[in-house]
């Protein structure tokens, strides 16, 4: 059954302020309101104007000393990349309940679940979603499902409200003020929740339906330190193209290796956007979601690690759709980088305190995966221009910039480091089960040129328009690619 609760303006007020000003108002250090806070900008300032000065009077010593600080940084994250892919070839723990585990629960046993999902402009797929949604194993009486949807968002809401379901779901209608973002919703949605967990569901989602039972026998046994469970995510469109095949291969080396390997070195995991379990009051005293990040999750992991809290990855799947089009790509892929820029500045505001926080193990590895991440993108061109340059004849020039002592160090980087990437996605595909995407880690050169694209845009949109949430077109997958669910598996 799909109904709406009726909600009083009044409570209306009070949620839409909860859910935007919440995190700002309570801990505004924390908040991606302000992009930059006063000491990041004058950091910048003291940083830049000798830089620029530099250059007017001594060029090529300024940018080999850039050089040489840009291939530290490289070198830096090539280091650590061999440090959690030993952990990817030590078969890194997951949280593991069978499928007789979590059936045979008790429901006495079982915690009451939150669902909650927001959608906008999704009227062609809404019915599929509440489809999925009515697949879940999970008792009707401790589960509650919430439809997330725009107030002006009228098609939306006609077509969640026309769809058969025998489900207890529950449209919530989110007024249409800014910042127009997921988190913001998933806010507004809580407010009127009342599971002890919560976790969230993308539109285009098709869960594992013991999901919810895996993760609440999984909390009950684990230590109370752990507060999120992170499902695994992977495509039912994988095999439709060659960016499908990438970003599989990519998917399934970020969530069956990368994130377990985080775990074991106790840094911060950046959550997926969707299937993260989450304990209710933790999830609370981290302050809930930032509506003002476009990377919320990632974000909302590094506040639960600051508070004490931990993750742990939950084998179990959520099957989406790949980006197959290329402008999808690079839209959502924007929001990612950006996202991820948001989250480094926003923690990085207080450097000193987030390693007292979280560690040095954790420092070092909030700044090697979110912090290096887009960056990493958004450099790698300038220095394909410098390759290309040299092989046209350019040698003196890029001789000039790389002398002896520089010029080794970064071959290192660049043969050692690129061959790392694809060696290690053909490992952890292999590993996952998915020889058929082993090819496409040789397409990756292509893929990265798609993340540059991205990653330039997002420094841009950083700076002009950090909320803007560059909605991704979901349906683009076929027919055909969205019945091999059932026969999928990591």
């Amino acid at each position: 059954m799909i109904a709406e609760r009726a909600v009083s303006v009044d409570e209306q007020a009070m949620w839409l302020d909860a859910s935007v000003e919440g995190l700002h108002r309570v801990a505004p250090a924390m908040s991606a309101r302000e992009t930059l806070s006063r000491g990041q900008i004058t950091l910048l300032l003291i940083l830049i104007i000798p830089t620029m000065a530099g250059l007017l009077v001594t060029p090529f010593a300024v940018l080999t000393g850039l050089n040489a600080l840009v291939t530290l940084f490289y070198l830096a994250v090539f280091v650590y990349s061999l440090v959690w892919f030993k952990k990817l070839l030590d078969r890194p723990a997951i949280v593991t309940v069978s499928d007789d585990e979590a059936r045979d629960a008790p429901e006495h046993d079982l915690p009451r679940y939150t669902v909650l999902v927001a959608a906008y402009q999704e009227a062609a797929v809404i019915a599929d979603t509440i489809a999925a949604l009515e697949k879940l194993d999970y008792p009707r009486s401790l589960l509650e499902i919430k439809l997330l949807l725009e107030t002006d968002d009228t098609p939306t809401i006609a077509a969640a409200t026309a769809a058969n379901s025998n489900a207890q779901i529950e449209i919530v209608r989110v007024p249409s003020v800014g910042p127009r973002t997921k988190p913001k919703a998933c806010n507004y949605g809580l407010r009127g929740s009342s599971g002890q967990l919560v976790t969230i569901y993308d539109v285009e989602d098709r869960p594992d339906p013991l999901q919810l039972r895996r993760a609440a026998v999984a909390f009950r046994r684990l230590d109370p330190a752990i507060a999120c469970l992170q499902a695994k995510l992977f495509f039912y469109n994988s095999k439709q193209n060659l960016i499908t095949r990438c970003f599989a291969a990519e998917y399934v080396t970020w969530f069956s290796a990368l994130l377990p390997a985080l775990v074991q070195l106790g840094a911060p995991i950046p959550l997926g956007g969707t299937s993260m379990h989450i304990r209710r009051d933790c999830l609370e005293t981290a302050g809930g979601w930032d509506p003002y990040n476009v990377t919320e999750d990632a974000d909302l992991g590094v506040r639960l690690h600051r508070a004490g809290f931990r993750t742990a990855v939950l084998d179990s799947i959520t099957f989406e759709e790949a980006n197959s089009d290329f402008i999808n790509w690079v839209r959502q892929r924007t929001r990612w980088y950006k996202g991820y820029w948001q989250t480094w500045l926003v923690h990085m505001r207080q450097p000193w305190r987030l390693w007292r926080e979280i560690g040095t193990g954790g420092f070092i590895g909030f700044n090697m995966v979110v912090g290096a991440t887009p960056i990493m993108a958004l450099l790698n061109p300038v220095f394909w221009l410098l390759t290309w340059v040299w092989l046209l004849g350019g040698g003196e020039f890029v001789q000039a910039l790389y002398p002896p002592w520089l010029y080794y160090p970064a071959m290192v980087s660049l043969i050692l480091g690129n061959y790392l990437v694809i060696y290690r996605t053909v490992i952890g595909v292999r590993l996952a089960g998915y020889e058929n995407l082993v090819f496409a880690a040789f397409a990756l050169p292509l893929y990265w040129a798609m993340m540059s694209i991205a990653a330039v845009r997002a420094a841009g949109q950083l700076l002009t328009s950090p909320w803007r949430w560059e909605k991704t077109t979901h349906g683009l997958s076929t027919h055909a690619a969205k019945k091999r669910v059932g026969s999928a598996s990591l």
